[in-house]
């Protein structure tokens, strides 16, 4: 365990958790939090000490309480979406207006997941034989590295921007604690900054995540994104066709 102030850290103690214990303890936390404890988290521990001749001084870890920590998740999203308010970006990627004949995406998925097979399928397989192109930037959707890889796919589709009409930002369902990495101040930064609008099809239903916040078009899954570009696309024909019988 360990206590900062800012980056410095103040204070270390050793703790553990007899897997009993803990074979209760984090079902009811994730239960409550939707993640699971993970280096950064703010966390309210009830414990014991116990000292050891061989291993020395530590903390025993009892139980957790979840509303502790959840408040402090509440206030961290919080401080990201003022911040972003503040910055006068929260709605700018909002204020794009993707193309009518957005054919050209940019995805930022992982490679072998299920959601991304869906989308590519959804757009190949339209019933309008409509022509999509789609790139892959790889990334990873979960964990700790999500801030960072999807940050770099970004940067990467910013070298050849000309190249796209849109990004899609996908992943299929899982745990609620895989989102977490999700919610961050640099992430949301470089969405909200992006000059190309931006879909987030995430996967999840519980709780927006800050980017479905402020992307440009929110849908639930891959699936429903590749299923709004498509709409787009017939929206446009309607247009087409309605000009076409006026003339």
């Amino acid at each position: 365990l360990v206590q900062k102030d800012d980056d410095t850290l103040v204070a270390r103690a050793q703790a553990r958790c007899w897997r009993r214990t803990w074979s209760y303890v984090l079902p009811k936390f994730m239960k409550v939090t939707g993640e699971r404890p993970h280096p950064g988290m703010k966390i309210l521990l009830l414990v014991k000490a116990q000292f050891h001749e061989a291993y020395g001084f530590s903390w025993i870890v009892q139980d957790i309480d979840p509303n502790y920590t959840l408040g402090d998740m509440a206030r961290q999203r919080m401080e990201i979406i003022q911040t972003l308010k503040r910055e006068g970006v929260f709605d700018l990627n909002k204020s794009l207006t993707i193309p009518k004949f957005a054919q050209r995406i940019a995805v930022i998925s992982s490679q072998t997941a299920a959601g991304y097979g869906d989308f590519c399928n959804q757009l190949l397989n339209n019933e309008y034989g409509f022509q999509f192109t789609t790139r892959l930037f790889p990334a990873v959707m979960q964990g700790e590295q999500v801030e960072q890889t999807i940050i770099a796919a970004l940067n990467k589709i910013n070298d050849s921007i000309e190249e796209f009409d849109v990004v899609a930002i996908i992943r299929g369902g899982g745990a609620t604690s895989d989102f977490s990495g999700l919610d961050t101040l640099e992430l949301a930064e470089n969405v909200a900054n992006f000059p190309l609008p931006i879909i987030t099809g995430i996967g999840h239903d519980r709780d927006e995540c800050i980017l479905d916040m402020i992307s440009c078009v929110r849908v639930k899954t891959p699936t429903a994104a590749a299923t709004w570009l498509i709409d787009n696309l017939i929206e446009t024909l309607d247009e087409i066709e309605d000009f076409s019988r006026r003339s």
